[in-house]
């Protein structure tokens, strides 16, 4: 089976600073996978920073929960690279696929002054293929959706 590629794009009218710090802080991610996912971090971590970054050593174990509530997947959170104000590369095993790849960019917009946020997914998943694929696809357009709410 070959890899899955889906690509979303947002422009924000903030600046590229206010939206490296909200999509690295806790309550960002919370926040943009809400009320579909919760996923479960450490009790003391604010943002992604409070973590010591190596590159691709797990930053921790996070358990996704539909509605919060119901278990459904776990991954161990691991970035491959992090471009502090300009985006990551994160490769996470993940139970439900064989291959997981997020990269997500903060890039200025010259046309507003204000940011472009792009997030490039490659997965494949391990079972329930069309079904994890529209899964995924409704997941980032409605992070998208957030992100354009709370950040124009």
């Amino acid at each position: 089976m070959s890899k899955i590629v889906r690509t979303f794009e947002s422009r924000l009218s903030v600046a590229p600073e206010e939206a490296w710090n909200w999509m690295t802080s806790a309550k960002g991610i919370s926040t943009e996978l809400s009320p579909i996912l919760k996923m479960t971090m450490p009790k003391d971590l604010s943002r992604l920073s409070d973590v010591e970054f190596v590159p691709g050593r797990r930053l921790f174990r996070s358990w996704t929960l539909l509605f919060g509530v119901l278990p459904i997947d776990r991954s161990d959170l691991t970035l491959l690279s992090l471009d502090p104000g300009r985006g990551f590369v994160e490769e996470s095993p993940m139970i439900s696929m064989r291959y997981w790849r997020h990269e997500r960019t903060v890039s200025h917009d010259p046309n507003s002054n204000g940011t472009v946020l792009t997030d490039r997914l490659t997965f494949e998943p391990r079972f329930l293929t069309g079904f994890t694929t529209w899964f995924v696809t409704k997941l980032f357009e409605h992070r998208h959706g957030v992100l354009r709410s709370r950040m124009g």
